[in-house]
């Protein structure tokens, strides 16, 4: 299965951009029928998503919140129309997810984008529901829920509870918030390295350029494979039970276990190896 690093949010009443942007190199695409789009425009959206899924669904929907005035007329919408994902905003309960897949398939599955306070202290429970395939951070609204002002060090508790969260319900690393830097690469390849040490195994964009450098920042490191590789062969060695020597340093299950999964990723469509 191809590597899902890259997720591209579209405005959702921007149509001809649409195309473009599956041709971008993105992994998802997002249209998005909620803060992309003016409230006046929120009719027109819904109608130029749903041509859109007639013929193409391989792709998110971010419909608009629970509490919003727009959320019955989304979930009509795609009752039959049966996306990829449905990425839920500001999801703070299990009810929340409830109350969507009631709406449109119980079998649908959801992104739970974590934008509040409540939301980061309900991601474990929100990762009890089946259908929520994967957590995401909406850090801009989330900072502002928080009056939070620095993005780095100020959200770095937010940033690993919800890699915690998702580890121990067994689903794949969160994906984490925009750049807002749309012309700042090295500001770009810097939130992608940070997000990726941090385990997030992808990251929203808001642009197609920066495409490019979130799918190539979070390929696995050459170096680190290489590494991997020569872990993995010496542990099959004659005689190599229990630590072994690598490099000069000892390694031992845990590591082994790690090294055979950067192998595999590498080996993955996507995964540059």
């Amino acid at each position: 299965m191809k590597m899902q690093n890259s997720f591209l949010f579209v405005p959702g009443d921007r149509p001809e951009r649409f195309g473009k942007a599956f041709q971008s190199g993105a992994h998802r695409v997002i249209l998005d029928l909620e803060d992309a789009v003016a409230p006046e425009h929120k009719a027109v959206a819904r109608s130029a998503v749903r041509a859109f899924l007639a013929s193409e669904k391989d792709c998110v929907v971010r419909i608009n919140g629970v509490d919003s005035a727009w959320f019955a007329s989304d979930l009509e919408m795609l009752r039959d129309m049966q996306p990829a994902a449905v990425m839920l905003p500001k999801a703070e309960s299990c009810e929340m997810v409830a109350e969507l897949v009631a709406g449109v398939d119980e079998s649908v599955p959801v992104i739970a984008l974590i934008e509040t306070a409540q939301g980061l202290a309900s991601c474990r429970t929100l990762l009890r529901s089946p259908q929520v395939m994967r957590l995401a951070f909406g850090s801009v609204d989330f900072m502002s829920d928080l009056d939070i002002l620095d993005d780095d060090q100020g959200l770095l508790l937010a940033r690993s509870e919800l890699v915690l969260a998702s580890r121990l319900a067994g689903r794949a690393g969160p994906i984490d918030g925009v750049t807002l830097a749309l012309d700042d690469d090295a500001m770009l390849e810097a939130d992608v390295a940070r997000a990726r040490q941090l385990g997030f195994s992808g990251k929203l964009c808001i642009h197609p350029r920066q495409i490019p450098i979130v799918n190539a920042g979070f390929l696995p490191d050459p170096a680190e494979v290489e590494w991997a590789r020569r872990v993995l062969e010496a542990s099959s060695a004659p005689g190599s039970a229990g630590a072994i020597r690598v490099d000069g340093k000892l390694v031992d299950r845990p590591v082994i276990e790690r090294a055979a999964r950067l192998v595999a990723a590498s080996r993955a469509p996507g995964g540059g190896g």
